[in-house]
């Protein structure tokens, strides 16, 4: 599979006519814990010639491939990606993290080496609680709930835990973020339920669990309320993001 996506990236590059710097998965099997029946979530940044980037007409900034069964494939264009993480979008620190690397380039490597000064961390929290907030909301409540989508809720809320004891980028992994935020009385449960996760269809539904749900409404509203009294972050200046944009077009 990684054959035939790094061949996709390679028509891509020929048929757009732009440079990938660097292409990672970014889904549930970077989490670590896909199903058999998950997709693969491709993600890459790329560069065009300098002269896309001089003309009056916009040049569109992201590349999509029709998504079928098996891949879902889309980039970002490395202006848009540096102006993203001038605001600190925690999904770039996600792609830069991931475990699943298809393809990179040494640009990737000095851009990962800035990346830091750049992290803010209640844009990071606000991202990760939203997610947690959006998919325990939608799909967590019923008495017959998806297996998947207790880890769509766990992932985002042990991440705002590294957060805030760390001050840092959580890493990528569940099983590194499990194992340092969750609580020792509900591992057995989120082992149990990982293992279902991991050999049971995406769609496999099952009795809800009590006490991870207990767990998640605790620390859903502890994390707002932190938040609401938490002080807006000063950025750096893009200097350093405008250097590298023109290392990389010239």
């Amino acid at each position: 599979m990684k054959e035939l996506i790094v061949q996709k990236l390679k028509e891509i590059e020929k048929e757009n006519n732009v440079r990938i710097l660097l292409a990672v998965e970014s889904g549930s099997r970077a989490w670590g814990f896909a199903s058999p029946d998950s997709d693969y979530d491709v993600r890459f940044i790329y560069v065009r010639p300098k002269e896309d980037y001089l003309r009056l007409e916009t040049v569109r900034d992201v590349i999509e491939l029709p998504i079928d069964d098996t891949l879902d494939i889309n980039g970002w264009d490395l202006r848009k990606t540096l102006r993203l993480l001038y605001r600190s979008n925690p999904t770039l620190f996600e792609w830069f993290s991931s475990p699943i690397v298809y393809t990179e380039t040494p640009f990737a490597d000095r851009l990962r080496a800035v990346m830091t000064d750049y992290y803010l961390q209640k844009n990071s929290l606000y991202h990760y609680l939203s997610t947690a907030e959006r998919n325990y909301r939608e799909y967590l409540k019923g008495d017959v709930v998806r297996a998947k989508k207790y880890f769509y809720v766990l992932r985002p809320v042990l991440a705002c835990r590294w957060i805030l004891g760390r001050h840092t980028p959580p890493p990528m992994k569940f099983c590194d973020l499990a194992e340092a935020e969750l609580p020792s009385e509900l591992a057995e449960d989120v082992r149990r339920l990982l293992e279902l996760k991991i050999m049971s269809p995406e769609i496999k539904e099952i009795p809800r669990i009590d006490a991870i749900n207990g767990f998640l409404d605790e620390q859903i509203g502890t994390i707002k309320d932190i938040l609401v009294r938490m002080t807006d972050e000063r950025g750096r200046d893009m200097e350093k993001l405008d250097e590298l944009f023109l290392s990389a077009v010239i």
